[in-house]
């Protein structure tokens, strides 16, 4: 399967940079033990954030990153079979999960719940 692992970005971080950093890497620390379960772990910033610099973002929050952050997580989901939903609160977390169960994937709240391949 590919998973997308959806977890707070900006939420709690007051858009620090150091917090959302760190926020991906908790992300990220999911990763590897998906792919040694035998899927293809997938994270939204993977894609997100290199275009949103590319569109001339200047800030979290501006046009240009607004146009790109959420909406390409959605098309992700398109190619994706499941969702991990990590952390804490995350409106776009939560979007993300809304969207995978109204596309009829499977979600996962932990990793444990992953099957290995």
């Amino acid at each position: 399967m590919m998973i997308l692992i959806a977890g707070p970005y900006r939420s709690g971080t007051g858009d620090d940079p150091a917090k959302m950093s760190a926020n991906v890497h908790a992300m990220e620390a999911c990763a590897l033990p998906i792919f040694r379960k035998g899927h293809i772990p997938v994270l939204g910033e993977w894609f997100a954030l290199p275009l949103v610099k590319l569109a001339g973002s200047q800030q979290v929050g501006d046009e240009a990153f607004n146009e790109i952050f959420h909406p390409i997580a959605e098309r992700l989901l398109e190619k994706c079979d499941a969702v991990l939903r990590v952390g804490g609160a995350s409106q776009g977390a939560d979007l993300m999960v809304d969207v995978a169960r109204r596309r009829g994937l499977q979600v996962y709240f932990s990793l444990e719940e992953i099957p290995s391949m």
